[in-house]
């Protein structure tokens, strides 16, 4: 089973880098040949073909509307029609719709999202809460890499 993992987020906004940095850490420490690691700043209908390679997809971002340092993983039901809160990125939903409409194909796919604290300029740096955020969402992490 080939596995994607996608972090996503602002690398200048401080704890909504979460999602960035967890990809690059996940790097930092290997992963085993069947996953891929991607970081970007937003997520885009050029995804797509990333996702028809694979038949699992991580995405992984931070949140607003946890407790700082909390962690949730939930799994994503595809749909055209999520909300997108600007025309030229995708919520992960939403991004996975258009693969199945467009290609007929829908990875198992899951969101782990950290709790932040501060969302100030703060360049590739994390809050406390943040930091905590990120080893809880490693730790969620770890047994959806395993085939």
């Amino acid at each position: 089973m080939k596995i994607l993992v996608i972090g996503y987020g602002s690398p200048i906004r401080g704890d909504d880098a979460l999602g960035v940095l967890v990809a690059d850490r996940l790097e930092q420490n290997g992963v085993p040949a069947h996953v891929s690691v991607i970081a970007r700043h937003i997520l885009t209908a050029e995804l797509i073909t990333e996702l028809l390679a694979v038949q699992r997809v991580i995405f992984l971002d931070a949140a607003v509307d946890l407790e700082p340092g909390a962690v949730r993983s939930q799994r994503l039901i595809p749909s055209v029609c999520a909300a997108s809160s600007m025309a030229h990125f995708l919520d992960p939903r939403e991004l996975l719709g258009w693969c199945a409409a467009l290609y007929n194909h829908t990875p198992e796919s899951y969101l782990i999202t950290g709790g932040g604290a501060s969302f100030d300029y703060a360049d590739y740096r994390l809050s406390p809460a943040g930091e905590t955020a990120m080893t809880a969402m490693l730790a969620e992490i770890a047994p959806l890499l395993r085939p």
